[in-house]
């Protein structure tokens, strides 16, 4: 009982009008008329695997060996989610009991295992970034990734890199690292490796151009009524030098999967954009891998099929519907000659290609907890409350990881003012404590239903990126140990409105310590009127106010916050009553902890901003869109500022900035020194030629439909999305009125025949010469200091054009540095670093421009600077 294929292919048409990036469209990257409703053609055939890919060899054998045993039902079971609540994870791909294969677990979340219990409340990607350290970012995802595996999951739906970060207010940024595309692809790249190295399959998503939740998917409005999905509409320069650039690292990383968004991307699905997933992704990116839809992010059944999608999640059209646009769909889509048998049989070699690399034949475990109950029996199928027995076994995966995320915190913690306040000595006369943010949520740290609540300490955003916190230590008690160990004295108000006690406090406090925060997180969850997006970059719970009552009567008030990402504190960084600010980030379940650690010193803080602090919102350039525009349709998000945003929309428009990006104080002090830039010969690029192999065709479905009937002693689960028909005739079997009108296809969907290379591809993230070394860096950081300490050195490249940002970051490397003494800061330069895309080759090219290299502590201090001599 399932809605007809071919009703669904109806709605194809406008979603097929994919975004011609491949011509040139202004001298400037973007059409002259700007990108308002930006359409362009489509690109088939979806790319088949490559065998001879980088690392992916093994893999693709045993995965096409794997499919080459399945009948037509079990291949579209293994591509198919069984529905919403089906299993007992929040995505569940159908088994193949025949041959032991008990289908796929897919778990959230990007910083733990979400809906699980005895699980870790990992650092979160916006916080880590912000210690700048790649061993960190590896070890954070081997340990994430340990847990998933320890639980039974077969794919963590993590790390994300989409959200980039285009508006600081975007709801989900939190769950990435940075704005900055280098940064945000190293730490994507290690923590994918991390994550594999452990046995799991790493999603990195969303992709792409998701850079808000207020309309990123089409739906009914209480205020606006039914409002179309918002178009993300961008030119092809800044697709490439910008939002893309990640996921090329992800996918040059192994990533096994890579999720498909919910928006549109100039105007066509994200997952059916068969420009960005077939020509982007699995041509020019070489990705080897599975595209996952985001839950109920697929629109339809033959296009998306054919536009490059490799599985669909949950699996229900809607939750818990009952009905799916593939399961049955697909089963007659391929057995009436509709889709090619080649591509069903290339979604499912690109599962079981992720599966083969990371070792999931040899370290999954089953599935021993339950996403919709913690109970240890209840039921295997919640929807349709049946299978009752043992549900959970309350696996214990944590082993030692508070350990390092305590560590991770501490090394995340950006010191952005101090006035010789910290650290402090733990013989302070009388410190205080203020804020709401420093204690405990009334209702529990996961009292609110994914963190969906601002009460209390915050340590993650709310959302579907979250895990449950198996404790979380407060700053406020972790102060009080400090305090007491120590004899001293400590008296708080966690009432945020408590003027007349804050004041009385704050007159007889010699410390004063603040906490204050900024939350944010999914969409689908309102927190004080943010329906996931923040309205403003204003600390939230009248923190600016608490800061300014406490600071007016204690001339030494630490500030801490807690956020999402930026926040306005010019009214009080500059005061002189405020001698330190620290920003803490979204730490997890260690928070009091690691912010005690740095307080006190026992951790000299090295963090570096990943994000830029502004004076006011509109600096960072185009709003959110928050209300639809007329008609409702969909909403149209012109990227027309390109590649500039953060520190690079700052430094076009000679805006300073509160805090810069890459900015953080320390407890000593660094002075760089003996720049020095080696040149690499390296052979020139080549763009690369030549032809694919043909499809490779490892079944042979017959379509006689009396094959795919529903097996007479099968149990039915109601709403569970099986692959079988409920007749052998078709037009009856897909229950729409309209089969059998004879459609149009876009032309080359089913075109199996060997395809021209795309001369910017080549290997798994692009051309691999475009990770060429062509230049050595090396510069001399001296600790001027009296204390150890760690220094993130920076590499910046002004890349020299008219267009070109004044410097963007190509590199970094965090040293650990003694007083008086020095480290050698070295960075290679890859072609790919001082490239830019050129949409009339579409390639990339070294223009004529002069390009600079700059070594220095943050964007904006760069003492070391020399000409690139090519």
């Amino acid at each position: 009982m399932t809605p007809g294929w071919a009703r669904f292919f109806l709605s194809l048409f406008p979603y097929l009008r994919v975004p011609n990036y491949s011509t040139p469209i202004g001298p400037n990257g973007t059409s002259p008329g700007g990108l308002n409703n930006a359409q362009s053609a489509p690109f088939y055939p979806s790319p088949w695997v490559d065998s001879s890919a980088a690392g992916w060899t093994e893999a693709i054998t045993k995965a096409q060996a794997f499919v080459r045993q399945l009948t037509l039902l079990e291949k579209v079971n293994l591509t198919t989610g069984v529905g919403w609540e089906g299993e007992a994870c929040v995505g569940n791909t159908g088994a193949i009991p025949r041959l032991g294969f008990p289908g796929l677990c897919a778990q959230d979340s990007p910083l733990g295992v979400r809906f699980a219990d005895y699980v870790s409340a990992f650092t979160a990607g916006g916080t880590v970034a912000a210690s700048w350290d790649r061993g960190e970012f590896y070890r954070r995802g081997y340990q994430m990734g340990v847990e998933h595996r320890g639980k039974g999951v077969d794919v963590q739906l993590g790390p994300v890199v989409g959200p980039l970060g285009r508006n600081p207010k975007g709801g989900r940024n939190w769950e990435g690292f940075s704005p900055d595309p280098v940064l945000s692809g190293i730490a994507v790249a290690e923590t994918i490796k991390g994550i594999q190295d452990a046995g799991v399959v790493a999603c990195t998503k969303h992709y792409i151009l998701n850079e808000q939740e207020h309309f990123r998917s089409p739906g009914t409005f209480e205020d606006f009524g039914f409002v179309d999905a918002i178009s993300s509409n961008i030119d092809d320069k800044s697709l490439h030098e910008l939002y893309l650039w990640p996921f090329a690292d992800a996918v040059r990383a192994g990533t096994g999967a890579i999720m498909c968004s919910y928006n549109k991307a100039n105007n066509s699905q994200a997952c059916q954009n068969s420009y960005l997933q077939n020509y982007i992704l699995k041509g020019e990116l070489g990705f080897q891998g599975f595209i996952m839809s985001d839950w109920d992010a697929q629109h339809s059944g033959v296009a998306s099929t054919f536009a490059g999608l490799d599985m669909t999640m949950p699996g229900d059209t809607n939750f818990d519907s009952g009905y799916s646009f593939w399961g049955p769909n697909l089963t007659i889509s391929i057995i009436n000659g509709t889709v090619p048998e080649w591509r069903l049989d290339d979604m499912a070699t690109r599962i079981m290609a992720a599966y083969y690399l990371v070792g999931r034949d040899r370290h999954a475990v089953p599935v021993n907890f339950n996403s919709w109950s913690r109970d240890t029996y209840g039921y295997q199928h919640a929807f349709a409350e049946t299978g009752y027995g043992l549900i959970n076994q309350h696996v214990d995966v944590r082993a030692d990881h508070y350990k390092s995320i305590r560590v991770a915190s501490a090394k995340s913690t950006v010191l952005l003012k101090n006035n010789g306040a910290l650290p402090l000595s733990g013989s302070e006369k009388n410190t205080a404590v203020f804020g709401q943010d420093a204690g405990e949520n009334q209702y529990g740290p996961n009292g609110c239903p994914d963190r969906g609540c601002d009460n209390g300490t915050l340590a993650m955003g709310w959302g579907s990126g979250t895990a449950d916190f198996p404790y979380l230590v407060t700053p406020l008690d972790a102060i009080k140990n400090e305090v007491a160990g120590n004899g001293g004295i400590l008296q708080s108000v966690t009432d945020n409105y408590a003027l007349t006690q804050i004041i009385a406090l704050a007159k007889q406090a010699t410390t004063a310590i603040v906490f204050v925060n900024a939350d944010s997180g999914e969409g689908y969850i309102t927190v004080d009127g943010n329906v996931g997006d923040r309205n403003n970059l204003t600390i939230w719970q009248g923190g600016e106010t608490l800061v300014r009552n406490v600071s007016a009567y204690c001339n030494n008030t630490i500030v801490i916050i807690h956020s999402v990402g930026p926040v306005l504190v010019d009214s009080f960084s500059d005061s002189e009553n405020v001698t330190a600010i620290l920003w803490a980030g979204l730490p997890g379940q260690e928070s009091g902890n690691a912010i005690a650690d740095v307080l006190y010193g026992r951790v000299n803080p090295g963090g570096k901003t990943p994000f830029t602090w502004g004076k006011d919102a509109s600096e960072y350039g185009p709003d959110l869109i928050y209300e639809p525009t007329a008609g409702n349709d969909s909403p149209q998000d012109n990227f027309e500022e390109g590649i500039f945003i953060d520190y690079r929309a700052f430094d076009q428009k000679n805006i300073t900035p509160v805090y810069e990006f890459g900015f953080g104080l320390s407890y000593t002090t660094f002075s760089y020194s003996n720049l020095s830039v080696i040149k690499v010969e390296a052979s020139d690029y080549t763009p690369t030629t030549g032809l694919t192999q043909a499809a490779p065709s490892l079944g042979n479905a017959s379509n006689d439909a009396s094959l795919y009937q529903w097996p007479s002693n099968l149990t039915y689960v109601n709403a569970y999305i099986y692959p079988y028909l409920n007749s052998t005739d078709l037009k009856e079997a897909s229950q729409d009125p309209e089969y059998g009108i004879d459609y149009t296809y876009p032309e080359g969907v089913t075109d199996g025949s060997p395809q021209p290379r795309i001369p910017a591809g080549g290997g798994p993230g692009g051309n691999p010469q475009l990770w060429d070394v062509l230049f050595t860096v090396t510069a001399t950081v001296t600790n001027t200091g009296t204390l150890p300490g760690d220094e993130v050195a920076q590499l910046y490249i002004s890349l020299g054009g008219p267009l070109d940002p004044v410097v963007v970051l190509r590199n970094f490397d965090r040293l650990s540095i003694q007083p008086g003494e020095s480290a050698i800061f070295t960075a290679e330069i890859t072609r790919r670093d001082v490239s830019n895309w050129d949409i009339a080759s579409q390639n990339w090219v070294i223009t004529n421009y002069t390009k600079t290299v700059h070594v220095g502590s943050s964007s904006r201090k760069l003492p070391l600077s020399s000409t690139l001599s090519f």
